[in-house]
């Protein structure tokens, strides 16, 4: 289990990027779901030893990641939202090479890690295809192969999905669903289906603070009767703005889907619909936004 308390992290220009942060991770996938610039990515940073906080604690089973960031690396998996390679390396060589950095001296040993991570991201047919010819799902599913070098109990994955196709992203979301059956795996995103699609719990992030909590289908349960549709012409959005708390636009056949949070029925043509986790977080980052 992981154990966050009251992480604070300011930059030196005065950016309060984590503001008391705090969060208990079971074994599992856990979803941490926020917009550009929540904080998202400092706080992997953060749990990946990457970066000291201002102030605050961490803790992993009996390791206390700050005070001893060796421990924790020795049996931490990360894939960076952005992760370099040497481009005209072939997946085996450079996973070898990985496997050489963490530790893995004997070459038997070695050689049985690559192959069976290899076959385990469904690589092995290109294992002898250089890095600069592999797509974007390929390369993450490389990613993910590198972060599983030692067997790590605990996986950070930043924003993985971003930018992939369907096919590779449904591919990378199983492979991601079938780790997490034994470890403690972080998934940070900004889409929502990646969460709701994985995560038996999760947690969402907006300027730096953590704003709501709990497992995907509470979290839609507390919402029931409470979001209301109707579809409106464009010209008629700013006044719906104006009126209603509306939580989510979206264009369909010409004219604009909103949804709306009210405790009752808005009356005005508006009718109830079953909310889903997309309503959950943009109802939470609508009322963070509101008390600001």
């Amino acid at each position: 289990m992981l154990i966050i308390e009251n992480l604070t992290h300011v930059y030196g220009n005065g950016v309060r990027a984590l503001d008391e942060v705090s969060l208990t991770i079971p074994r599992g996938m856990y979803g941490l779901l926020g917009p550009n610039g929540a904080g998202k990515s400092t706080l992997m940073r953060t749990i990946a030893t990457l970066q000291a906080p201002t102030s605050g604690h961490i803790r992993f089973g009996d390791i206390d990641v700050l005070k001893t960031p060796e421990l924790l690396r020795r049996t931490l998996g990360y894939l960076p939202q952005d992760f370099g390679v040497y481009p005209r390396v072939s997946a085996y060589d450079m996973l070898d090479h990985m496997a050489v950095l963490k530790g893995l001296a004997d070459a038997k040993a070695r050689k049985d890690t690559v192959e069976s991570l290899l076959g385990q991201v469904n690589l092995w047919g290109v294992r002898k295809k250089a890095l600069a010819g592999f797509s974007g799902g390929m390369r993450q599913r490389f990613g993910i192969a590198q972060a599983l070098i030692g067997d790590p109990r605990l996986i950070i994955v930043d924003e993985p999905t971003a930018g992939l196709d369907p096919e590779e992203r449904n591919r990378f979301l199983n492979l991601l669903a079938e780790i997490g059956e034994n470890v403690v795996v972080i998934l940070s995103t900004h889409i929502v289906e990646d969460v709701s699609d994985l995560c038996p719990a999760m947690a969402i992030i907006c300027d730096g603070r953590i704003v709501k909590q709990g497992a995907p289908a509470d979290l839609v349960g507390q919402l029931k009767g409470c979001i209301w549709m109707k579809v409106i012409d464009k010209a008629e959005l700013e006044a719906a703005k104006a009126r209603y708390q509306v939580i989510s636009t979206r264009l369909m056949g010409g004219r604009t889907v909103i949804h709306v949070l009210a405790d009752s029925d808005p009356g005005d043509g508006f009718a109830a619909v079953e909310g889903g986790l997309e309503d959950v977080y943009f109802s939470t980052l609508s009322t963070t936004r509101r008390a600001a």
